[in-house]
């Protein structure tokens, strides 16, 4: 039988030595004979990790490593030059491996959203959450649209403050009219976490619908990706579900 994971004198997690483990909890065996769901954060980060270090098994090193970046969706949205070095036992080769399997799937989440209708804001936010929510400045996006309001290419446009982003209407359009979008709609983060629109916020939205209604490329919406509270509510602003829009 496994042994149960303990806690040392100061109460931290220490995880089970692998050699305790029977053959059917290891990370990879688990994973054939349970699935994928059955197998925890720190199992799954194991398993692209292989080898643990002198001192320290997979397992926990796995565990450090999400500790060391704060939490695991931190984790997933770290570069690999940032994973590197993060902990010591953790060298470019399994910083580019786990970078590479989470840039992989969040492109197979993205991949079933871009022929969603994007006039739904909950869509707009679970395409672009994971692009901006742990961004430390204001970064503003256009994503455009084709006539049945579903993405053709999504851009950055400017990156700001902590409270604010410049950019002028023309910047945006020049890239819809490029790619020949039927409609636009803007996505931008706060960093604070906070999803109430600021007056900048307002007098941009503002500025970009009048400007589409001049080049006939509607701002179909202005979307606001905030912080997750931990409610399950997705935290964002819709500027066309409170009626925001310049019509």
């Amino acid at each position: 039988m496994p042994l149960a994971a303990s806690g040392n004198s100061e109460g931290e997690y220490v995880s089970p030595r692998l050699r305790d483990l029977d053959e059917d909890n290891l990370p990879r065996e688990k994973l054939f004979s349970k699935g994928r769901k059955a197998l925890t954060d720190d199992e799954l980060i194991a398993i692209f990790l292989r080898t643990g270090v002198r001192g320290c098994n997979v397992l926990e090193l796995a565990g450090k490593l999400k500790k060391a970046a704060g939490s695991l969706s931190a984790l997933g949205q770290m570069e690999a030059g940032e994973i590197d070095g993060l902990l010591k036992g953790i060298g470019p080769a399994k910083a580019a491996t786990l970078a590479a399997g989470f840039e992989l799937g969040l492109r197979a989440a993205r991949a079933e959203l871009v022929r969603a209708d994007m006039s739904n804001p909950h869509n707009v936010y679970d395409y672009m959450s994971g692009e901006l929510r742990f961004e430390t400045q204001e970064v503003l996006c256009v994503m455009m649209l084709d006539a049945r309001r579903r993405l053709i290419r999504m851009e950055r446009i400017a990156v700001g403050t902590l409270t604010r982003v410049l950019v002028h209407p023309r910047d945006i359009f020049r890239l819809a009219i490029r790619y020949n979008a039927f409609r636009i709609i803007l996505v931008h983060n706060h960093p604070s976490g906070s999803v109430v629109p600021s007056e900048n916020d307002k007098q941009l939205t503002d500025a970009v619908a009048q400007a589409g209604q001049i080049v006939c490329i509607p701002l179909m919406d202005h979307v606001i990706i905030g912080a997750s509270d931990g409610s399950g509510v997705a935290p964002y602003y819709s500027f066309a579900e409170h009626g925001m829009l310049i019509k």
